[in-house]
């Protein structure tokens, strides 16, 4: 009897064990971040104490908002304006939501938008393309849609709009101004439920210049570093 009940014992444990490892060899791997943002982000989160103290302030109330309505199971919808909705509110949109994806945050949904519609400006993309986002076009209009990844999982389109304008929310959003002049021109966001003012200095001053690239990508870098800090602070 004794053998009997042996034999069933390592039977189970057996197929136990076989469909456990079964399991585990046919488990997908999780996505990733491609390796080159992946090790920018590093790069610049090592840079957060370069951040002056009234501005992580004002960071950390974007993380405050951001993490409050995750914790009470609402939708975060950021729309990052500014006036062109060009170079800033483009790049400002992009890391913000690579920097949710680096953390973990899967809440997050991000999107751009102007006071006026004109186009993503190469000189951004080329700054973004340098940090690792891979970004693809086949349209030849004044106002081209771009696909934009920084992971196999994920694809955003980007094109210039008004921040009003489709697929932008139009309620229940956090407003965050990039440009002063947007913030100037723009104190009542309508639909926003939390507005926040974080300007970036215009990278444009310095186009057709010799410091052109090494402006957006300083530019790039400081919001990356921004955005990062954001998402840091929300967990």
């Amino acid at each position: 009897m004794y053998s009997i009940v042996k034999n069933i014992k390592t039977r189970i444990l057996v197929c136990f064990s076989f469909f456990t490892l079964f399991s585990f060899q046919t488990q997908k791997s999780p996505k990733k971040m491609y390796t080159e943002i992946e090790s920018y982000c590093k790069a610049r989160l090592s840079e957060t104490n370069t951040i002056s103290k009234d501005r992580k302030k004002k960071l950390e109330d974007l993380a405050g908002y951001i993490r409050a309505r995750i914790k009470s199971k609402q939708p975060v919808k950021l729309i990052f304006i500014c006036t062109h909705n060009s170079r800033r509110s483009h790049m400002s949109q992009l890391w913000a939501q690579a920097a949710s994806y680096y953390f973990g945050i899967s809440e997050v949904h991000c999107y751009s938008g102007g006071t006026e519609a004109t186009a993503f400006n190469p000189r951004a993309v080329k700054a973004l393309r340098k940090a690792g986002f891979k970004i693809t076009t086949t349209d030849t209009t004044k106002n081209p849609v771009y696909k934009v990844s920084f992971a196999d999982d994920i694809t955003i389109e980007v094109f210039s709009k008004r921040y009003d304008s489709p697929p932008n929310p139009t309620e229940d959003f956090c407003a965050v101004m990039t440009c002063s002049q947007a913030d100037e021109s723009c104190p009542f966001v309508p639909g926003a439920a939390f507005r926040i003012a974080l300007p970036f200095d215009d990278p444009k001053a310095f186009d057709n210049t010799d410091k052109e690239e090494l402006m957006y990508d300083q530019r790039c870098q400081q919001i990356a570093t921004e955005m990062l800090y954001v998402f840091s602070k929300v967990k």
